[in-house]
């Protein structure tokens, strides 16, 4: 059991990282509408109801607010005017087979995690339907959201950048840039200033100290490294800038926001650092070689899985007199 001090940390640290996603709130809300804050109202009360249904089960009534938290990243992550049944699916899958399987405490996985990879490997189609700019208006995004005879996806949705760039086998980048509508000035149109509002919450939780800056910046530092070293400039062929992947996708939400998850992630500074390098490094290799447009949700997944290995090889070794 945690100290009632160090229970205190938590739940401030969390609050101040509820606090930081807004600037990428009002940024995804201005590009896509409604079905941003849609999501967020199914993700909340989803997770207030299973919450409260584990803690009746156990018997207590200790509260915290990391179902809240990972219920919010979900509702970031996941499409707006998705349907209704897969934001409740991801953040019943995070909360109950993320978390509270392993006792609610000691999870060896992101909870967040779990619940957007479950949804993504059984339901990819929905997954991957993200509006155009500006998408939906309330009522249409509401009978979309719940299937109520509203727009087909296909009316109203268009790949991503990452998507987009994936599959390009006859147009250069520059001719993506200039032809493709997803595309913006230097990566995905829209995504750039999403990653750059995260980025902003994210150097906010460094300043007030809610994390240690090994993870962010080793998973930042990496995917820029390698997607330089693979880039092979606009031909036909190229995957993209180091710029392009770091103001693309979810690279901002994943750096300060998903893999500075305290219970999952290292504990040790050295090994936060080769955390966050391994998920820079497998990000690209599944955006560039994967069948998912976007691999941050399984990088931090498989890293999560290396973590006792990170902590033994940081460890200092003892030295033989």
């Amino acid at each position: 059991m945690l100290a009632p001090e160090a229970v205190e940390r938590q739940q401030q640290a969390m609050q101040r990282l509820l606090m930081a996603v807004t600037p990428g709130l009002l940024v995804l809300f201005w590009l896509y509408g409604w079905g941003v804050l849609i999501n967020l109202l199914l993700a909340g009360t989803c997770a207030w109801a299973v919450e409260a249904w584990v803690r009746r089960l156990r018997g207590h009534d200790s509260r915290d607010l990391s179902g809240l938290v990972s219920a919010v990243l979900l509702a970031l992550a996941l499409p707006p005017y998705c349907p209704w049944w897969l934001c409740l699916g991801a953040v019943s899958s995070a909360l109950l087979l993320g978390k509270h399987l392993y006792g609610g405490k000691q999870n060896p996985f992101n909870p967040a995690m779990v619940g957007y990879a479950l949804m993504l490997l059984a339901f990819p189609q929905p997954m991957t339907h993200w509006p155009a700019s500006h998408g939906l208006d309330l009522l249409a995004g509401l009978q979309q959201v719940f299937g109520l005879h509203g727009e087909a996806a296909d009316a109203w949705a268009r790949a991503t950048a990452l998507d987009a760039l994936r599959i390009n086998n006859s147009l250069t980048i520059d001719e993506l840039f200039a032809r493709h509508p997803a595309f913006g000035q230097i990566a995905g149109k829209g995504s750039e200033w999403v990653n750059l509002a995260f980025l902003a919450g994210g150097l906010f939780l460094l300043q007030q100290r809610v994390f240690s800056w090994h993870a962010p910046v080793g998973m930042l530092a990496s995917l820029f490294v390698i997607s330089l070293l693979c880039w092979n400039g606009s031909g036909s062929d190229s995957h993209g800038s180091p710029l392009f992947h770091l103001l693309t996708g979810a690279t901002m939400l994943g750096a300060f926001f998903i893999i500075t998850e305290p219970v999952s992630g290292a504990k040790s500074a050295r090994a936060r650092l080769l955390f966050g390098v391994g998920v820079g490094v497998l990000t690209y290799l599944i955006r560039t070689w994967g069948s998912y447009p976007d691999g941050v949700a399984f990088a931090v997944l498989m890293m999560n899985l290396a973590v006792p290995a990170l902590e033994r090889w940081a460890r200092p070794q003892a030295v033989n007199a």
